[in-house]
């Protein structure tokens, strides 16, 4: 996968097209992420007893590793990566501006 847990994306392509958000989890064998506050899924729940009240759930869904883009703060946009060796480690580069995703 392109992107982990932790890092800043910037969708490409949807209904949440242009929006930024930071991976809360990702789902390799789906190829799907899940972003924060974005694809928000509607649930109502049922009440389960007197411990699990019923009501409105609001939760993010997962979308498409595809339909996001590692965000540059530098450059303000979605940008391709590239990996380069750093001090003996493999890291992600920005291929635009050059700066080092993973410290």
């Amino acid at each position: 996968m392109h992107v982990k847990k932790g890092d800043k994306v910037v969708v490409i392509s949807g209904k949440e097209k242009g929006k930024i958000g930071e991976v809360m989890r990702v789902l390799p064998k789906e190829n799907k992420v899940i972003v924060e506050n974005i694809n928000m899924i509607t649930k109502h729940n049922k009440p389960m007893g007197p411990t699990r009240p019923g009501g409105i759930v609001k939760y993010e869904g997962p979308i498409y590793a595809s339909k996001v883009m590692l965000y540059c703060d530098k450059d303000k946009t979605g940008v391709r990566t590239r990996t380069d060796i750093v001090d003996g480690k493999k890291v992600r580069v920005c291929k635009k501006c050059g700066e080092v995703f993973d410290k």
